[in-house]
């Protein structure tokens, strides 16, 4: 009988306490950031593109703050860089091809699959830098950008909190990344219009942002302004999404994880005693 041996999955890129301190500095300087206008008052003189050269200038150093953290704890080096470097290459240059296609943007399901592998950190990174390789690239950098950049940062670090790859593979790996790439796609939608709801004019009175007025009246007209204007691209976001990661997914998980295996990020030095010499010889 022909015993079946189950290669293990290589790790994800391990957080240290240094690592999480910079990720959840970066998760709050955005939440401010999307929430501000929400608890500001009616005379704030609300206006984004004020404030993202500053959110933008915050969260670089954020993310430099991030990968040199997981570098130092993780031993990770040039390679991992590398490896950074090519997934948000191949990202920019997918995002374009489906742009302004009902929200068929095919990026969506390399970030899932890139955070699934490689872990939060290395995906809030790997997130930010392709969104913001894909505005140089298509032209598209604006006070959204920084936006963007973190809305995506935040799409792939939740694929890498998802539950380790030891504990769930094949077909229910696949059908957990379709339904995370699902849910986030419709989020990272819903993220997005509370940038620009808050600063376009002239909506009717049912779905305006007031300025000032009690936060739960505001949502409920922001939970209609997204229903009522972006459901249909989420949903094509969404779909794609999903199609992508059952079609794509195995070989693109295999791909990601013979690479992960052969950089070692997760190596660790070990040293020893040279070879010839006795212990406690000197």
């Amino acid at each position: 009988m022909r015993a079946e041996v189950r290669e293990r999955a290589p790790r994800p890129v391990r957080l240290g306490p240094k690592s999480v301190a910079a990720l959840v500095l970066g998760s709050a300087v955005g939440v401010v950031a999307f929430g501000w206008p929400l608890l500001a008052g009616a005379d704030s003189g609300l206006a984004h593109a004020q404030d993202a050269p500053w959110l933008f200038a915050a969260l670089l150093p954020l993310l430099v703050a991030v990968v040199v953290a997981t570098i130092s704890e993780s031993g990770m080096d040039a390679k991992a860089v590398a490896m950074l470097g090519v997934l948000a290459a191949v990202g920019a240059a997918l995002r374009p091809l489906g742009a302004g296609t009902a929200g068929l943007e095919p990026m969506f399901f390399l970030m899932v699959l890139s955070g699934r592998v490689l872990g939060p950190g290395f995906g809030f990174v790997l997130g930010s830098v392709t969104m913001f390789a894909s505005a140089l690239l298509t032209g598209g950098v604006g006070p959204w950008m920084p936006f963007q950049m973190l809305s995506m940062g935040w799409f792939t670090m939740g694929a890498g909190l998802l539950p380790v790859p030891d504990r769930l593979r094949g077909r229910a790996e696949l059908a957990m990344l379709a339904v995370y790439g699902a849910v986030a796609a419709f989020a990272y939608g819903t993220i997005m219009n509370l940038y620009g709801w808050t600063i376009v004019p002239g909506l009717a009175s049912g779905i305006s942002f007031v300025a000032g007025d009690p936060l739960h009246e505001n949502l409920v007209r922001f939970l209609v302004y997204c229903a009522t204007t972006s459901l249909g691209w989420d949903l094509g976001r969404a779909v794609l999404t999903v199609v992508l990661t059952l079609a794509l997914g195995p070989t693109l998980l295999r791909a990601l994880r013979r690479a992960t295996r052969r950089a070692a990020f997760d190596a660790r030095a070990v040293f020893g005693e040279p070879e010839g010499t006795a212990p406690g010889s000197s």
